[in-house]
């Protein structure tokens, strides 16, 4: 879906939310959070058999069991904004963001192409357009890739209110 930025839209937080409530009733369900690992799946054509696939998986469960704390199935803002931390990203978030990065890395290397870097955004629900700029915004040596490292810490820096470019262009 492809969205607007509004007023209400513009903390890190609400973007980052508004971002991930796929279908945009202003909770995120289960099926929202965890419909972005089959959208990854889908793009880069691997099988449910694929590690790279289960461990995407099982990470996207760990991580919605947490957000989820009262088990309802439903995350609305109040509960995202209260729980969302520099702490549960390094611990929870960072995992199954990691492991969808993996999923795209056709080679395996740790980096990833603008391609590759289009397709996992996208795959996420970002507009192709924000994720280009984020991809700019990211590429500071113009090498044409990405780290896993600096694209988990570019993101860490957005949701804990810090400095970040790719923040800031892909939401």
């Amino acid at each position: 879906m492809d969205r607007t930025t509004t007023t209400a839209d513009t903390t890190p937080t609400r973007r980052v939310f508004a971002m991930m409530d796929a279908d945009g009733d202003s909770v995120i369900s289960a099926h929202d959070y965890l419909s972005r690992i089959d959208r990854a799946v889908r793009a880069t054509g691997r099988t449910e058999d694929d590690p790279l696939v289960a461990i995407a998986r099982a990470e996207g469960l760990k991580a919605w069991g947490v957000m989820d704390a009262n088990a309802d199935g439903l995350l609305t803002f109040e509960e995202y904004d209260a729980w969302v931390d520099g702490d549960k990203f390094d611990n929870i978030c960072q995992f199954a963001l990691g492991s969808l990065f993996d999923l795209v890395d056709t080679d395996g290397d740790g980096a990833l192409d603008r391609t590759e870097f289009t397709t996992l955004r996208t795959a996420l629900n970002n507009p192709p357009g924000n994720a280009a700029a984020a991809f700019d915004a990211l590429d500071t040596d113009g090498d044409g890739r990405v780290a896993r490292a600096a694209y988990l810490a570019a993101i860490r820096a957005y949701v804990v209110g810090e400095s970040s470019p790719m923040g800031e262009t892909l939401y």
